[in-house]
């Protein structure tokens, strides 16, 4: 059973082969750092920091889902770039979808979700 979001994706995999490419192409380069590592999270491709979650690509393999700070989130939907996330029909307030695959957009918010989850890590200080 498919749960709805609250963002509007394209057809399922319409454009979702250059979305996946361009996701895996970032995603591997970021395994530069050990501590980095692909996983899954409800039943989406991510990657992981020290167990944190960083980032994910829509089932549907569309959009890239990341989690960031709450602030930067709004400011991602009220500037039109990113879509609320909501698998349960709840927007998640530190996760965004980006849907429209973008080199230079994925990989600056990439970086911004990856510092997010370092700064989250357990027995770090802010």
């Amino acid at each position: 059973m498919t749960r709805p979001t609250h963002h509007t994706s394209p057809p399922a995999n319409a454009g979702g082969d250059a979305a996946r490419e361009l996701y895996d192409e970032l995603t591997d380069d970021l395994l530069y750092d050990p501590a980095i590592g692909h996983g899954t999270i409800m039943g989406h491709p991510c990657i992981r920091l020290a167990g944190q979650f960083v980032a994910c690509l829509e089932r549907n393999g569309t959009a890239l889902i990341l989690k960031l700070p709450a602030d930067r989130v709004t400011a991602l939907i009220t500037a039109g770039t990113g879509t609320p996330f909501a698998p349960t029909g709840n927007p998640m307030r530190e996760w965004v979808a980006i849907p429209t695959p973008d080199r230079a957009l994925w990989q600056l918010l990439l970086t911004e979700a990856v510092a997010f989850a370092r700064q989250n890590l357990p027995g770090k200080s802010g």
